[in-house]
């Protein structure tokens, strides 16, 4: 204790020059420092799982395309569809299928396109699924 003895009942220090820091600044001094700056964001973008797209056998794009035509049979009908498809993902490999109902405005056989009446663009061959309620999609 005799090595501090000399300066233990001093006063506390005030500077004449400088205005005491804020309490929010001075714990800021202490909060955490990112060094890699972006590395939790790549972290959190690394662990995203995507979906592997699935490929379909050519039985499957039959029936799939028999569905199409009766669609396009039945447009005038304004028939909701269901249309389970694939949307590929801008960052990494894969991508994530999602479903949405809606009626079709247009099939569009040259771009491969299938437009919805909220202007959906889908193309068809990332389509793995059409079902409806309105329309039977099972004949031929």
């Amino acid at each position: 204790m005799d090595k501090y003895s000399d300066i233990i009942n001093l006063p506390h220090h005030t500077s004449r020059t400088r205005n005491k820091m804020s309490i929010d600044k001075r714990a800021a001094q202490f909060a955490p420092f990112a060094a890699l700056k972006g590395h939790k964001e790549a972290i959190i973008e690394t662990e995203r799982l995507t979906d592997k797209k699935i490929e379909l056998d050519e039985s499957e794009k039959i029936i799939l395309n028999n569905k199409l035509l009766i669609i396009k049979n039945n447009l005038s009908k304004n028939p909701n569809v269901t249309i389970t498809y694939f949307i590929k993902d801008n960052k990494k490999s894969g991508g994530r299928y999602v479903s949405i109902t809606d009626s079709i405005k247009k099939i569009d056989i040259y771009n491969k396109l299938i437009i919805t009446s909220n202007n959906t663009k889908i193309n068809i061959y990332d389509i793995i699924n059409i079902t409806s309620m309105d329309i039977n999609l099972e004949e031929e």
